[in-house]
């Protein structure tokens, strides 16, 4: 699975937050989806590749600006998974 971070300027409340991940929702085939108005970003947890231009564009109709997009492999954290190793 991987992690991919997506900086976006431009939402100023919750409903904003709730906009942009129903928007990557309904365009991708997501795992998990989280906006953060105060961090100005977008974490995205994906099996799926997503190409840049595609989520640039996705969240740009929107009216909303891009940054930067990271990519790292993610790893399920919790009580039970140092036990799985």
């Amino acid at each position: 699975m991987t992690q991919i971070t997506v900086q976006v300027e431009g939402m100023k409340c919750p409903m904003c937050e709730a906009h942009v991940n129903d928007a990557i929702r309904d365009r991708f085939a997501v795992e998990k989806v989280t906006s953060s108005h105060k961090k100005n970003e977008t974490i995205i947890l994906t099996e799926i590749p997503i190409e840049d231009e595609s989520l640039r564009a996705t969240i740009t109709a929107m009216g909303y600006q891009v940054g930067s997009i990271t990519r790292e492999p993610y790893e399920k954290k919790g009580f039970f998974s140092r036990f799985s190793k």
